[in-house]
């Protein structure tokens, strides 16, 4: 059953569990926060990551959990590693595009759910992976095909970005579980992953995790095909954490910038992380002002 926590206003919103990688959709009115889960117990500095959670609000302060919508396991063709994700809805379903390490292609992958309901549950979508590291040859890695980030241009035309070491983009087909032509790069400084890919009023933003440890850094266009101008850091190194992984969500007339740090006590860190979520503010030009990360957090929005 779903169970509300009566989080304590303030960073992180999420306390009972270790939460990373947050992407959020608004839907009937309500917000959806798909989160990753960091399972390493105290004192293992690596990753332990098996599954995927969903969270509700109408108020981005208290948040209801809803039932373990996806795991790494539902996909028969994943052998484990549930990395950053990102969800989209289109034609009624939800689409849950997830990074996952491939049991049979060496190297990380990328995954499709889909749902009839933005809390789940998901299944695997293609029963096979809509990216795997046998397509992406441009530099050689075997952890360049992660951290999906998903956009519906206004045309109706979907596109996903990804990456680590190099972004890439690709058109997805209608049905959104199949790429529609070939793999392109986009050239971004200092580019290391979690790629959050967002439009506003004619601009395009592409923000991802900048050199290392992570800042998040963005770049700006008039077209989802660039060419990208950077821009410079949205928000600094968060807080004892290596990594930095944005979302943006524009609700009710605010524009929220969730991301984790490392701050959860007692045992918080780079392998433990905590959503964060504080406010996003343009300047008049269209470009972003740097995030103040808070420990208040934002206050209920009505």
């Amino acid at each position: 059953m779903d169970n509300k926590h009566q989080t304590p206003a303030g960073n992180p919103v999420i306390r009972h569990k270790f939460t990373a990688d947050p992407a959020a959709i608004v839907f009937n009115d309500k917000v959806y926060m798909y989160t990753g889960h960091d399972e390493a117990p105290p004192g293992e500095y690596k990753y332990v990551m098996n599954e995927w959670l969903c969270f509700s609000s109408t108020d981005m302060v208290n948040w209801t959990e809803h039932p373990i919508p996806l795991k790494a396991a539902d996909f028969k063709w994943v052998k484990g590693g549930a990395w950053a994700s990102q969800v989209i809805e289109r034609h009624g379903k939800f689409f849950w595009y997830v990074a996952v390490e491939h049991n049979t292609i060496p190297g990380r992958a990328i995954g499709v759910a889909v749902a009839d309901r933005p809390e789940g549950p998901y299944k695997d979508a293609r029963g096979s992976a809509l990216v795997s590291n046998d397509m992406t040859t441009f530099i050689d890695s075997d952890k360049d095909d992660i951290d999906p980030t998903v956009i519906i241009d206004d045309d109706g035309q979907a596109y996903l970005f990804w990456g680590n070491g190099m972004c890439y983009y690709a058109k997805l087909k209608e049905n959104m579980t199949e790429l529609d032509g070939e793999i392109k790069k986009v050239d971004l400084p200092d580019f290391s992953e979690g790629a959050w890919i967002h439009k506003q009023g004619s601009w395009y933003y592409l923000l991802y995790g900048y050199q290392f440890p992570e800042k998040v850094a963005y770049a700006m266009s008039r077209s989802i095909h660039g060419p990208w101008e950077f821009k410079g850091i949205v928000n600094e190194i968060a807080g004892n954490c290596q990594t930095n992984s944005p979302a943006l969500l524009e609700y009710k007339g605010l524009t929220y910038f969730i991301y984790h740090n490392g701050g959860l006590p007692p045992h918080g860190d780079s392998y433990r992380r905590s959503v964060c979520i504080d406010y996003l503010f343009y300047n008049a030009d269209g470009t972003l002002k740097r995030v103040q990360m808070t420990s208040e957090g934002v206050v209920p929005v009505k």
